[in-house]
């Protein structure tokens, strides 16, 4: 090799620092050497959106079904077809699949459900390419209580048919969650009758702006007020209308005192479960025993639950045909009328008797004036064998309750009882989707 080869062999592309010392020689104490990120850097992925979510994910469970479900109803409200004209509009498999995946996943904010489907794999999965917003999302989870409430008859039926779901013992409780709506926002009547003129003395005098001001982005601006004036004026005349009701469940002497929410008109100040007193709705699941399926779904603007257990027997058995043999209820239903009311259907009632006052009087021997049903009722409850089906309230009806709790049913975020009603539902729904999933897991 030629001196002028060996040159050539031993230069570089770049030229390198000559070695200062040997790497025996290096001291210790130098800053450490890592590989740092560089975020800077382009890369290009070939990855598909059903690679990312694994086979037995929950989202896949949900997806499954949604797709067991007659969406005919959504479907049939869509006025864009094929060959016509009009915007394609998301698919309600989409919609509803979202919903129901958040709420297992305790989510409950439309905003919040749509950051996800931008960063989250689970709900891009859902989504498959398609775009969503949050007006979209809020507007699809409170419009279609009657079509959510007839999908909860329709999965419930589908388990009855298939003999998972027998309908034999029902337990009932009812759980206050708080409303959208804060204590200061009650009002009285004189105080109502006075806002609500000031809301009509600004909704006029906007609407007069509007009319004369020429600036097109001043418009929108005033546009924008005058319907927020526009929905305060309504939301006060709604209170005012429900303030009879309101009076009439208070004595006399303490109706000019009776308040109504210029919030959320339907909300009423509750007991809750830690003894303090907020806006809230009440909401009722029945839920058969042996599943853990909910198989009724109500809510209520009444702190109490007495009174509310006929209504839902009658729920029950017009949704399915047929109502339950037995229902189980704690001692805030154990009203004689509904035990009456409830026994005359063909249902038996296991509800704790009340301690009477002297304590050397037996609580399940029938009392002067008892109705032959009560009668029966106390007896029945004095007997071991029917303590021990009582037991399966707590284990049902407030387990359920607890699920619903831990996937964030602690307060409304929608006003009025009919959205509340189609959050309720879809509560009902999300839960009976990983109950179905956990039942098949069980008999495969």
């Amino acid at each position: 090799m030629t001196s002028e080869d060996q040159t050539m062999s031993e230069a570089t592309l770049f030229p390198m620092p000559e070695p200062t010392e040997s790497r025996q020689s290096v001291k210790s104490g130098g800053p450490p050497r890592v590989q740092r990120a560089d975020r800077s850097q382009m890369e290009f992925r070939m990855v598909d959106l059903d690679s990312l979510v694994p086979g037995e994910h929950r989202v896949r469970v949900v997806w499954e079904f949604v797709e067991g479900l007659d969406l005919s109803a959504l479907y049939g409200s869509i006025r864009a077809v094929e060959g016509g004209v009009g915007r394609s509009p998301i698919d309600p498999k989409i919609l509803l699949a979202l919903w129901l995946y958040a709420t297992t996943e305790g989510v409950g904010s439309a905003r919040a459900l749509d950051d996800l489907c931008g960063s989250h794999a689970a709900y891009q999965w859902i989504c498959g390419g398609v775009g969503v917003n949050y007006h979209t999302l809020s507007d699809f989870r409170v419009a279609h209580e009657a079509v959510l409430n007839d999908l909860l008859t329709q999965s419930v039926a589908v388990l009855m048919s298939q003999g998972v779901v027998e309908l034999k013992r029902v337990a009932q409780d009812g759980m206050r969650v708080r409303a959208n709506a804060g204590a200061a926002s009650f009002r009285r009547e004189r105080t109502l009758k006075e806002c609500l003129e000031e809301a009509k003395t600004e909704v006029e005098s906007l609407r007069q702006e509007l009319a004369e001001d020429p600036g097109a982005t001043k418009r929108r601006e005033q546009a924008a007020r005058q319907r927020a004036a526009r929905e305060r004026k309504e939301r006060v005349e709604e209170a005012l209308r429900q303030m009879p009701e309101v009076q009439a469940k208070k004595k006399p002497e303490e109706r000019p005192e009776a308040r109504v929410s210029t919030t959320d008109a339907d909300a009423r100040v509750m007991k809750m479960a830690d003894g303090g007193f907020r806006p809230a709705f009440n909401v009722e699941f029945s839920t058969e025993t042996a599943t853990q399926v909910i198989v009724g779904v109500d809510v209520t603007n009444t702190g109490s639950d007495q009174g509310q257990m006929g209504p839902m027997v009658e729920q029950v058995q017009e949704r399915y045909g047929r109502g339950p043999e037995e229902v189980l209820v704690d001692g805030g239903f154990a009203k004689k009328e509904d035990i009456e009311k409830v026994t005359k259907m063909g249902v038996t009632v296991y509800a704790p008797v009340q301690r009477p006052k002297k304590e050397d009087r037996d609580p399940h021997l029938p009392r002067p004036g008892d109705s032959e049903e009560v009668a029966a009722w106390r007896q029945r409850m004095g007997t071991t064998q029917a303590k021990e089906i009582y037991k399966e309230r707590a284990s049902t009806a407030e387990c359920v309750n607890a699920h619903c709790r831990n996937r964030g049913l602690r307060q409304f975020l929608v006003r009025g009882l009919r959205k509340v009603r189609s959050v309720a539902l879809l509560y009902a729904l999300a839960h009976n989707c990983l109950r179905l999933a956990a039942l098949q897991a069980m008999m495969s």
